[in-house]
């Protein structure tokens, strides 16, 4: 995976709630996806995350989204921004 588009945001020390949903995402990836398969290679490992990434963005409807994806939900944002 590519770390070109991340970027990394904390705020100040002892005040960690930048992190609370990065842990949940990951936290909803190991129990949907890593916990379930077992991987011989850091290759398999790594196609495995890149596809869930896309599943949870792409396919994984949310109900604190209004029931949609992150992307669709995104998009709607942006039309009704615009």
């Amino acid at each position: 995976m590519d770390n070109a588009g991340i970027t990394q945001s904390m705020s100040r020390v002892s005040c960690c709630i930048d992190n609370g949903p990065m842990e949940g995402f990951w936290g909803m990836l190991k129990s949907e996806m890593y916990y379930l398969k077992t991987f011989h290679t850091y290759e398999e490992l790594k196609q495995a995350v890149t596809e869930y990434i896309d599943y949870y963005n792409g396919s994984r409807y949310q109900k604190r989204l209004n029931c949609m994806t992150p992307l669709e939900y995104r998009h709607y944002l942006q039309t009704i921004a615009a």
